[in-house]
C-alpha cells in the first residue's frame, strides 16, 4: 500500500510537471534547422503624428547647415539655450496629410515612406536643385514607441529607435513574462487610419511569426494576460483573509488525516 501510495504521488507530480512545461514554453511546435520563408515584414513607415529627425552633411558643413534644424539643449525637460547642458536635435512633425515642412525644398510627403524612402527622396531633392552634390541624408524615429503591459517583470513605455520591432524584442525589453502571464493570450491593440483592430497571439506555437502583428508599429499596446492563479490571487483583501486562512487550516487538517490514514493501512 505504501509503494502504491508513493507511485501514485510521483506520477501526479510527474504529470503536473508536464503539464507546466506545456503552459510556459515557448514554440513548441518548431522544427530545429527548419528553415520558413518571412513574409509579413515590412519596414516601420512614417504616419502621421509622427517625429523624425533629419540630418544632411556633406564635404561642406556650411552648405548643409541650410538644411538641418538647430540643436537644443535642455535641462529636466526644459530648453535653453546655455551651453553645457544635454543637447538634442529638433525633429519634424508629420501632418495629419503626411507631409513635413523642410528648410528650402519646402513640403514634403513623407507620409507611408521608410526611413531610407525618405533619405532617398530629400537626397534626390538637394542633387537635383544643385544645392549640394554629395549629400548624405539620414532619417530617424524620435517618438517610436509601444507600451507593454500586464504581467511582464516590467510593464511600461519603450522607445525604439531601429527599422524593425518584434513583439518578442518588446517583451524582451519588459524583461519577459513572469510566471503567472499566459503565453498563449498575448494581445497587441493597434490604432491606425481610424480603426482599432486587436490581435491575440500564442507565443507557444510557430504560428507567432505568421501575426500581422508580430511586427510592431508605433504605439502598439502589448498586452499580457494573467493566468487564473494571479486572478484568484486579485480577490484577496482585507474582507477575506480570515476565509483564506480557514480554507488553509481546512487544508493542512485533511493532510494530517490522510497521513494518519496512511500509517493506519500501513
Amino acid at each position: 500500500m505504501k509503494k502504491f501510495f508513493l507511485l501514485f504521488t510521483l506520477a501526479c507530480i510527474s504529470l503536473t510537471a508536464c503539464r507546466t512545461y506545456e503552459k510556459i514554453n515557448y514554440i513548441q511546435d518548431v522544427k530545429p534547422g527548419e528553415e520558413s520563408v518571412i513574409d509579413n515584414f515590412s519596414s516601420i513607415r512614417i504616419q502621421p503624428r509622427d517625429m523624425i529627425s533629419i540630418v544632411v552633411s556633406c564635404r561642406n558643413p556650411e552648405l548643409s547647415t541650410l538644411f538641418n534644424l538647430p540643436v537644443v539643449s535642455y535641462q529636466a525637460g526644459s530648453e535653453f539655450s546655455e551651453t553645457g547642458l544635454s543637447q538634442r536635435l529638433l525633429g519634424y512633425v508629420v501632418s495629419e496629410e503626411g507631409t513635413i515642412d523642410f528648410p528650402i525644398l519646402g513640403t514634403i510627403e513623407v507620409g507611408g515612406l521608410s526611413r531610407k524612402e525618405t533619405a532617398d527622396l530629400i537626397k534626390g531633392k538637394i542633387i537635383d536643385g544643385n544645392y549640394i552634390k554629395d549629400p548624405v541624408v539620414t532619417v530617424q524615429f524620435l517618438n517610436f514607441k509601444v507600451a507593454v503591459l500586464g504581467e511582464v517583470m516590467n510593464p511600461g513605455t519603450y522607445t525604439f529607435d531601429g527599422d524593425k520591432l518584434t513583439v518578442l524584442d518588446a517583451l524582451g525589453m519588459a524583461k519577459d513574462l513572469t510566471i503567472f502571464g499566459r503565453r498563449d493570450r498575448v494581445f497587441v491593440i493597434r490604432e491606425q487610419d481610424g480603426k482599432r483592430n486587436i490581435y491575440q497571439m500564442d507565443l507557444r506555437s510557430v504560428e507567432l511569426f505568421k501575426s500581422p502583428a508580430y511586427y510592431l508599429k508605433q504605439n502598439d499596446v502589448v498586452y499580457v494576460e494573467p493566468n487564473n492563479v494571479r486572478a484568484g490571487q486579485s480577490t484577496i483583501n482585507e474582507n477575506n483573509v480570515k476565509s483564506v486562512s480557514l480554507w488553509i487550516s481546512i487544508g493542512s487538517f485533511l493532510a494530517t488525516i490522510a497521513t494518519l490514514l496512511v500509517n493506519v493501512i500501513r
